[in-house]
C-alpha cells in the first residue's frame, strides 16, 4: 500500500508542478523537497564587464517546467544567477513549441544581455536564436540539437551517452543477455534521442528482444504515459526489465507495474535522473526501480548560468560545447548508505557537485 501511495503522490506532484509553472515569464515555483539552498563560494578575482558594471539582465526560455528534474534545474539557475547579481526572467512555454518561439522573441525584445534556451526543437528555436545572436545577445543552449542551424550558440548538455551506458551496463549485469525487455521513451527530444542511440546498441549487443516501445511527452508525462505502459505490459507479460530513460517515464512505468500485480518481483526498471521523490520510490520496499543514471539538476542549472556568464565576459567563445558528467545511482546503494533525499545523496556522492565546471576566480560559485 505504501508503494501505491508513493507512486500516486509522485504522479500527482508532476501534474501540480506543471500547473504551478508560469506561462508568460516571471518566476516558477520550486519543490522544497528537491530544491537546495546552495553554499556560495566567494569570488577571489575582479569581475569583468558586464558584471563590473552592475546588474546583468538575462532570461531563461524553457519548453516546460514540469517535473522534478526541471524544478531542481530552475532552482540551481536562480541560485547561481543571484550570486552573480543577475536579474532573471523565466519564460515557460508549458510544452507549446509555438509559444516557446514567441517567448524567445519576447525575451529578445526585453533588453536582456543573455538568454538560456532549455529544451525544445531546432525548427522552432533556430530563427529566434540566430536573431538574438545577430543582435549581440549571448545565447547558451541546454539540451537542444541546434548546432547545425545555429552554430554560434554555446551548447551545454548532460553526457547522455555515458548516462545511458552506466544504467544499461547495470541492466546487463542484473538480467543478462537474450531476454525480452520493454522500452519507454519519446522520439524527437535531444537528450532522449541520445539515450535512444545507446539503447539500440545495447539491444543488439546483448541480444535483447524489445517487446514494446511506448511513451508520451506532455505537460503531465508520468500521468499520461502510465496507461500506455499498462497496456504494453498486459500484452507482453514476459518482459524482465524496462528501460525508461527520464524519471517521469520511470514513474509512469512504476505506476503501470503497480496495476499489474502478477508481474510483481518479475520486472526490473532502469531509469534516468534523480530527485527526492525518485529516491523515495527507488528505496520503497519491493520497488522494481533498481538503477538510474543521474546528475544533480540543481548543480547543472547553476553550471549553465556560469557558462552564460563566461560567454558574456568573452571567456567562453561562440560554438563552444560543455558537457556535465553523470553517475550511476542504484537502489541498493541508496539503502546501504541510508540516503533519504537529495541532501543525503549529495553527501554520499560528492561527485554530483560540479562547481568546478565553467568556473573562474571572479565567479561566486554556488555549491550544492
Amino acid at each position: 500500500m505504501r508503494n501505491k501511495h508513493l507512486i500516486a503522490t509522485a504522479l500527482a506532484g508532476s501534474t501540480c508542478l506543471a500547473l504551478a509553472a508560469c506561462s508568460q515569464g516571471g518566476t516558477t515555483t520550486t519543490d522544497n523537497k528537491n530544491s537546495a539552498g546552495g553554499t556560495v563560494q566567494s569570488a577571489t578575482g575582479q569581475a569583468p564587464a558586464p558584471f563590473a558594471e552592475g546588474e546583468v539582465k538575462i532570461a531563461i526560455v524553457q519548453q516546460s517546467g514540469q517535473g522534478d528534474y526541471f524544478q531542481q534545474y530552475l532552482n540551481g539557475t536562480k541560485k547561481q544567477a543571484e550570486a552573480l547579481k543577475m536579474k532573471v526572467t523565466v519564460y515557460d512555454a508549458q510544452n507549446d513549441n509555438a509559444q516557446q518561439a514567441t517567448q524567445l522573441d519576447q525575451a529578445i525584445a526585453s533588453g536582456v544581455k543573455g538568454i538560456i534556451v532549455r529544451h525544445g526543437f531546432p525548427d522552432t528555436l533556430c530563427p529566434g536564436v540566430n536573431k538574438a545572436l545577430d543582435q549581440g545577445i549571448k545565447v547558451v543552449i541546454y539540451d537542444v540539437e541546434i548546432q547545425k542551424c545555429a552554430p554560434r550558440a554555446v551548447q551545454t548538455q548532460q553526457s547522455d551517452a555515458k548516462m545511458a551506458s552506466l544504467v544499461l551496463d547495470q541492466m546487463v549485469k542484473d538480467v543478462g543477455t537474450g531476454k525480452p525487455v520493454g522500452y519507454v521513451n519519446i522520439s524527437g527530444i535531444a537528450p532522449l534521442d541520445r539515450r535512444d542511440t545507446v539503447w539500440k546498441e545495447y539491444v543488439a549487443k546483448n541480444d535483447w528482444t524489445q517487446k514494446f516501445k511506448t511513451g508520451k511527452y506532455t505537460n503531465s508525462t508520468a500521468t499520461d504515459t502510465a496507461p500506455m505502459v499498462d497496456n504494453a505490459l498486459k500484452s507482453n507479460g514476459d518482459v524482465v526489465a524496462v528501460y525508461a530513460p527520464y524519471d517521469e517515464l520511470s514513474k509512469a512505468t512504476l505506476s503501470a507495474l503497480n496495476d499489474n500485480p502478477g508481474m510483481k518481483g518479475k520486472v526490473k526498471v532502469y531509469g534516468a535522473d534523480i530527485s527526492t521523490a525518485d529516491i523515495e520510490l527507488m528505496t520503497a520496499e519491493g520497488s522494481p526501480w533498481v538503477a538510474t543514471g543521474a546528475t544533480d539538476p540543481n548543480a547543472i542549472g547553476a553550471a549553465v548560468v556560469r557558462t552564460l556568464a563566461l560567454n558574456l565576459a568573452g571567456e567562453v567563445k561562440e560554438s563552444a560545447k560543455v558537457e556535465f558528467p553523470p553517475i550511476l545511482v542504484t537502489a541498493q546503494m541508496l539503502r546501504d548508505k541510508g540516503v533519504k533525499n537529495m541532501e543525503d545523496l549529495r553527501a554520499a556522492q560528492p561527485q554530483l557537485n560540479i562547481s568546478s565546471v565553467s568556473s573562474a576566480a571572479w565567479i561566486p560559485t554556488v555549491t550544492f
